[in-house]
């Protein structure tokens, strides 16, 4: 058997029995981890054994097909063995992905959020587009959408909105969306009929877990206060808007959609520890050298990776440099298409690094 096949087995074993010790139940980090390390390694075991199964079987008919003393049999055997072999290549490059990198946070929620760039108000509504498509997207894959905070103007765009997304595998899907976002269309707030360009950024977060992020009250200072709607206008006599200020890295989060304080808290202490989460992931990043953030799967958050060319009904993903066509459906949700070729060539650039 191949060594590290025989290593996965191992390991796949040594897991299970640590997942069945009540000693690691009592610590929910531990039993988080493993956990995720269980399903993680129980897809490529199921793919390994199936893969040894049928090299046994291939022997076996190989033996057959070579035996001429039954010429009949030999013959079915040969015809078996054609078809046996020509699934192995399938099943090998399936495995050769499964044992790529993976990143540790695929299967966890998400934190999104979307924000007005230049552009005014076109870009603002842009940005409520992106919003809704996002959360078509989800509906379509079973997951679940709550919005954390936004902030509405008056024509009903976000100047800016933070969704929790919460399903399984979300991260692993959304990650690619993280970039700046591009629209060129004649606004509805345009008279003369005139092309604009507006733009509206996106940013998607792994959600922490308390475990993953403790954040002691001695690091943090938050401030109450009553939330405002439009205009600066009082919507609330209670002081129930949040921001919480982490001291040490200077990040604010402010939330004042709900009319609880206590809601309102813990939302921005969700939003918090997501982006602190992701702050320790880029320095891991940078320490490693870790050339992938530029690349497919990390991205530089201020680069353009996305135009919605309205005129000629075409979006096109400037890091794979693929263009598809139907902008309406698109916006409605329907992303599969180019996520799914996203996630592939991520895979092959990631295929390419293994085999170099």
């Amino acid at each position: 058997m191949n060594p590290r096949h025989a290593a996965i087995l191992e390991r796949f074993e040594e897991v299970s029995r640590a997942l069945a010790d009540p000693d690691v139940a009592a610590v929910p980090a531990r039993l988080a981890e493993l956990g995720r390390e269980f399903a993680q390694l129980q897809e490529q075991v199921e793919l390994i054994r199936e893969l040894n199964s049928l090299a046994e079987k291939i022997d076996s008919t190989r033996d057959l097909a070579a035996d001429d003393t039954d010429a009949e049999m030999a013959d079915l055997a040969r015809e078996e063995l054609a078809e046996l072999e020509e699934r192995q290549p399938g099943l090998e490059q399936h495995l050769r992905r499964l044992l790529l990198p993976r990143d540790p946070h695929d299967d966890r929620n998400v934190i999104l959020e979307v924000r007005a760039g230049a552009g005014g108000d076109e870009a603002a509504l842009f940005a409520a587009d992106l919003v809704r498509m996002y959360t078509r997207f989800a509906d379509r894959r079973g997951w679940k959408v709550e919005t954390l905070g936004s902030t509405i103007t008056d024509m009903g765009g976000f100047k800016e909105a933070v969704l929790e997304v919460r399903g399984k595998g979300a991260f692993s899907w959304l990650k690619y969306e993280s970039g700046v976002h591009r629209v060129q269309r004649v606004p509805s707030t345009e008279s003369s009929g005139r092309l604009h360009t507006s733009a509206a950024s996106v940013v998607v977060l792994p959600e922490a877990e308390a475990i993953d992020v403790d954040i002691a009250d001695d690091e943090i200072r938050v401030d109450v206060y009553r939330s405002s709607g439009h205009g600066g206008q009082s919507v609330n006599t209670t002081d129930s808007a949040v921001r919480i200020t982490h001291l040490e890295t200077g990040i604010i989060v402010t939330i004042q959609d709900e009319k609880s304080q206590h809601k309102n808290r813990a939302k921005a202490l969700a939003i918090l520890r997501a982006r602190l989460l992701d702050l320790e992931r880029q320095k891991q990043d940078e320490a490693r050298g870790d050339a992938r953030r530029t690349q497919i799967g990390g991205g530089d958050r201020s680069a353009k990776m996305r135009t919605y060319n309205f005129p000629q009904n075409r979006i096109t993903d400037h890091r794979i440099k693929k263009s598809i066509h139907g902008i309406e459906s698109f916006l409605d949700g329907a992303i599969d298409e180019l996520v799914g070729a996203l996630i592939e060539a991520d895979e092959a650039e990631k295929l390419v690094a293994a085999d170099a």
